[in-house]
């Protein structure tokens, strides 16, 4: 009896903690983000700015030419 409590507790808590880092990850980005990818959002995706989805998109099309923070933050991100 004990054990299925603290099983399906656990298992409660794994679903909880896979949704809040699925919520994270879609959230906007962090202050260091931005900071990190401020030249090349300019230089290779200048008219999405404002458009985080489109901006997102873009960064990600353009990750080989990406500096190496950027290019980081993009991998963190899924792209």
């Amino acid at each position: 009896m004990i054990w299925s409590i603290i099983r399906n507790s656990v298992g409660i808590a794994i679903v909880l903690a896979a949704a809040a880092s699925s919520a994270l990850s879609q959230s906007g980005p962090s202050r260091e983000e931005q900071l990190a990818c401020r030249s090349d959002a300019g230089r290779f995706c200048a008219e999405h700015i404002g458009k985080p989805p489109e901006m997102n998109a873009c960064l990600r099309a353009n990750k080989p030419k990406l500096s190496d923070s950027c290019r980081k933050v993009v991998e963190s991100r899924g792209g």
